[in-house]
């Protein structure tokens, strides 16, 4: 089904409920005031944790109309509203690339989300409308030893469009496919499919040889070159296969080491880009979860060198700064508390490096750099 055109139910009903939020708390103490909007920031809080940032949003927007001069229920609105405008730039970008790809369901999926964030975009909304096209998709049993270059291969004709499976399932490029699991497979418009039951021939035609006669076929042998084909499987690599075991095995140091090495002596090897990528991505999202926030900041910091826009690796690198801020404040007061004052301060500078608007990490940057000062006056 085609947009008519954009539809924004939350335009209409956030006023309207904001209206009556704000006229049944028009009757309460400045206690319940504060009572309630509270409630409303918990629950954006927790909408925001669950990626439903738009409805995070508006749980802020009542949260202020109950408390107007609550500035630190502003302070998340604002912040709140640059991850909306982020996500929709990244998710923009995403369905431009995905068009470039003529991978049309991972588009129409990047412009939904955009839609979903900001529903009066009107490049999301005219991407939709006039750029992408429905595309029929196919189920396909995965059987043991199929990979996506080679199901693009066998229904295209073209090894590079497995990249195209890969984002019409949502899978990194580099996904190993598991045995009797069912993948889609999308029509690319203007490339010819061949669908299940459907044989179709691709004869190779043999190029002329000299005066007109058809070339010699290519000998049964030939001699070794100095590299390998871009379509060698990783099996007939060993290097490239470790790296992938280590990453199976989830140990993303060895993963990388050993990628690293394929890559010193092949730069650009697609195989080898793509599967740093993935190794890079899971390495962050384990040390995340194991709350090494400086080394997953540090990890998605590299993943962004190579490759921008991977997955969700923005979002997490957004929580990884968050909760380093967080915790270099929490730091800072610590050590304030314990009269450290030089100790407080790299904390607090740290804290401002990540994030510039932190008001209160300067504030109290500012007192602490002037009691030190007054300390060390009077020492002299």
């Amino acid at each position: 089904m085609r947009p008519g055109r954009p539809l924004d139910l939350a335009r209409f009903l956030l006023p309207v409920l904001a209206l009556l939020t704000a006229a049944c708390a028009t009757g309460l103490s400045v206690g319940e005031r504060q009572s309630l909007a509270a409630d409303y920031n918990k629950r954006a809080e927790a909408l925001e944790q669950d990626g439903r940032l738009r409805e995070a949003l508006e749980a802020r927007k009542i949260a202020l109309t109950v408390n107007p001069d609550d500035e630190g229920a502003k302070r998340a609105q604002e912040a709140l509203q640059a991850s909306i405008n982020a996500s929709v730039i990244r998710h923009l970008n995403g369905g431009r690339a995905a068009l470039a790809k003529n991978a049309h369901v991972a588009a129409r999926r990047e412009y939904l989300t955009v839609l979903a964030l900001d529903p009066q975009n009107r490049a999301a909304f005219e991407a939709l409308r006039d750029r992408t096209q429905e595309v029929e998709v196919f189920a396909h049993t995965v059987r043991a030893g199929d990979t996506l270059p080679g199901l693009a291969q066998q229904y295209f004709g073209s090894r590079a469009l497995g990249e195209v499976i890969a984002e019409t399932n949502q899978m990194a490029p580099n996904a190993r496919l598991s045995a009797g699991s069912a993948i889609k497979i999308p029509e690319v418009p203007g490339v010819p499919l061949n669908r299940p039951g459907v044989r179709r021939e691709t004869p190779r035609a043999s190029l002329p040889g000299p005066g007109g006669a058809p070339a010699a076929p290519p000998a049964a042998a030939t001699a070794i070159t100095g590299s390998p084909s871009r379509e060698e499987s990783a099996e007939a690599r060993p290097l490239l296969a470790d790296a992938r075991d280590s990453y199976d095995r989830q140990d993303y140091v060895a993963a990388l080491t050993e990628v690293d090495r394929v890559l010193a002596g092949a730069p650009g090897d697609p195989e080898a880009v793509a599967l740093k990528k993935s190794v890079l991505y899971g390495q962050a999202k384990a040390q995340f979860d194991q709350k090494q926030y400086d080394a997953s900041y540090a990890t998605l910091q590299h993943l962004a060198r190579i490759a921008p826009n991977y997955e969700d690796s923005g979002t997490l690198m957004r929580q990884s700064r968050s909760r380093l801020v967080e915790d270099h404040y929490t730091r800072g007061i610590q050590y304030y508390r314990e009269e450290k004052l030089p100790e407080a301060i790299a904390e607090w500078r740290r804290v401002l490096e990540m994030d510039p608007q932190h008001s209160a990490a300067r504030r109290n940057l500012e007192q602490s750099e002037r009691l030190l000062k007054q300390l060390e006056d009077r020492q002299k």
